[in-house]
């Protein structure tokens, strides 16, 4: 039973509210003594709390609620302890990995990652992944349709430094590395060799160099063969690698879209935008975007010289993605670095009368340093994607080995594996995506702290409970959970539905993040005060009900995040 749904439905009953208007207000309280359930009253009209006592009159109590007291300009609303247990417990037990999915119709395009194709994947890569395959998965969950799609740039001056570098110090090698790495390392070396040419003494570093890879730019968008045939074979070796690492991360595309196919595609919608007088030229033959009315700086569409722009391309990518898949919602994963340049491009597309304009949400994020300082690819200080699993997987690895040492290798390695995505994928989703964060990787393999592998082996923990009680067919009476703690639990397996709808409705996996650490301590508690097995039947059976619902929202939960639920550590 959805308490909160049903709490909703009371109020609009008893108030002349409309239901989105009580939807947004009916939250849990921060402390549990406040209720289970809270609805401010100030949208009731004249003084909060008259209102609150006036409305908390008219309601005749159901089965479901104990009482409904006010508080200030809040009613509170108690649930039914016994009935809340047989309710939320049955439920779980009946529904089992579908406990907590919504009825979501939406279809939504949710873009992440976008590489570029000079250089493996990075620590930053890594947080974006996180968090664009956990909210795929929570969306899913809800019930919508997500298609993830790709943005590959994969042309550009940076792609031709690399490319340059090969040409002049590769002398033809294939890689004797993955991919990504073996492009990447030309990038640095790029870099490096400008940086040196500086000290040399050019008037500006590196500037013979930088002069000959805008040449084979130039080159590239002419397209001769020569250089086509070198980015060819170059893109296919960082692509290849690419798809290793999405492999071992988890992560698919439906879609991946590539920047050299669509980057001059955006020009016919900007003319079109001319001529209909919505965008403006400059005495330089700069097209440009008047934003005034939106509170944003102004727009350049098409340079003087009608070569595009970023901005550009992604006219064009919007509209393309709405004819492929008629989406109800587009959804832009990207650093809070671009958050102007999506505010002005949602602007754009209003202005241009796109009956998708208003369907799209930039979920921003802040950036992740190391606790040595920011990371520069140009110096090769970033941490590879590919890096980062190895090194956690290696620690990983030891841990099981000094828990267990009758495991063959290739479980070791299989739940190392398992607790290295975990330590990883969790650490990066648990903060506020909009926050930076300091990624230190001993904390996040910690089987103690707010980890991913504290949520595994919890889980392990309640999976082992289980297996030492066996299964016994008896009556469960949930009048027996009164313990504190017990209460604590139901109370928390009940609020799972409202929480990851929450996660999925406000782009916030750090909700879900929160609320299975929540639960996860809420289990250990309550493994510490009441004992499972014992002598008493009756006691046993209800408890081991009630270790197993926990056992089913962890899974749940850690499966929408992409983490495994292993059943021993």
């Amino acid at each position: 039973m959805d308490f909160r749904a049903k709490i909703v439905s009371l109020l609009v009953k008893e108030t002349k509210l409309f239901p989105s208007e009580i939807e947004t207000g009916v939250t849990i309280p921060p402390d549990p003594a406040l209720g289970d359930y809270a609805f401010p009253c100030f949208k009731l009209g004249g003084n909060p709390r008259d209102a609150a006592l006036q409305l908390q009159q008219k309601i005749k109590l159901p089965s479901f609620l104990s009482r409904v007291e006010v508080s200030g300009p809040y009613l509170n609303f108690f649930l039914n302890k016994s009935f809340l247990a047989q309710e939320t417990i049955s439920s779980i037990r009946k529904l089992k990995k579908n406990y907590g999915v919504g009825k979501g119709t939406q279809k939504i395009v949710l873009e992440y990652c976008g590489p570029n194709t000079n250089k493996p994947l990075h620590l930053g890569h890594v947080r974006n992944m996180a968090l664009g395959n956990a909210m795929t998965r929570i969306l899913r969950f809800q019930g919508n349709t997500v298609y993830p799609v790709n943005i590959i740039n994969d042309r550009g001056i940076h792609i031709c430094q690399s490319m340059l570098a090969y040409q002049k110090w590769g002398k033809a090698r294939k890689p004797s590395k993955k991919g990504d790495h073996f492009v990447g390392d030309y990038y640095v070396m790029f870099a490096a060799a400008a940086k040196q040419a500086g000290e040399a003494g050019e008037s500006s570093p590196g500037e013979a160099l930088q002069k000959e890879a805008q040449e084979m730019l130039l080159r590239w968008e002419r397209n001769d063969k020569s250089v086509r045939a070198l980015w060819k074979k170059m893109n296919s070796w960082v692509l290849k690698g690419f798809a290793q690492t999405y492999r071992r991360f988890g992560v698919s595309f439906e879609k991946e879209y590539f920047e050299s196919e669509y980057y001059q595609l955006g020009k016919e919608i900007v003319y079109d935008g001319l001529r209909r007088g919505i965008f403006e030229k400059d005495h330089t033959g700069t097209v440009i975007a008047p934003l005034e009315k939106y509170g944003l700086p102004n727009k350049v569409l098409l340079r003087g010289n009608e070569t595009s722009l970023y901005i550009t391309q992604d006219l064009y990518l919007a509209q393309l993605r709405s004819t492929d898949f008629s989406f109800d919602k587009q959804i832009y994963v990207v650093a809070s670095e671009q958050q102007l340049h999506f505010k002005q491009l949602f602007a754009i597309l209003d202005r241009l009368g796109k009956p998708y304009a208003r369907k799209m949400h930039h979920l921003s994020y802040g950036m992740v340093h190391l606790p040595t300082g920011r990371m520069k690819s140009r110096e090769g200080t970033v941490i590879d994607a590919d890096d980062i699993m190895d090194e956690i997987s290696t620690l990983a690895e030891r841990e099981v080995r000094t828990r267990h040492e009758d495991l063959s290798e290739k479980e070791i390695k299989r739940r190392a594996e398992a607790i290295m995505l975990a330590a990883i994928k969790f650490f990066m989703v648990k903060t506020d995506a909009i926050r930076d964060i300091i990624f230190n990787p001993a904390e996040s393999l910690s089987f103690e702290g707010e980890t991913g592998p504290y949520l595994q082996y919890t889980h392990a923990r309640a999976c082992s409970v289980l297996r030492k009680a066996k299964k016994r067919r008896q009556k469960i009476e949930y009048s027996l959970l009164m313990h504190p703690s017990e209460l604590n639990l139901v109370t928390a397996l009940a609020q799972f539905p409202s929480v990851i709808e929450d996660a999925a409705v406000h782009y916030r996996p750090h909700v879900l993040c929160r609320y299975l650490l929540d639960l996860a301590q809420a289990f250990n508690e309550f493994y510490h005060q009441c004992h499972v097995i014992s002598d008493n039947q009756k006691e046993m059976v209800a408890r081991c009900t009630l270790v197993d619902a926990v056992r089913q929202v962890l899974a749940n939960g850690l499966d929408v995040l992409g983490i495994e639920a292993l059943k021993e550590m």
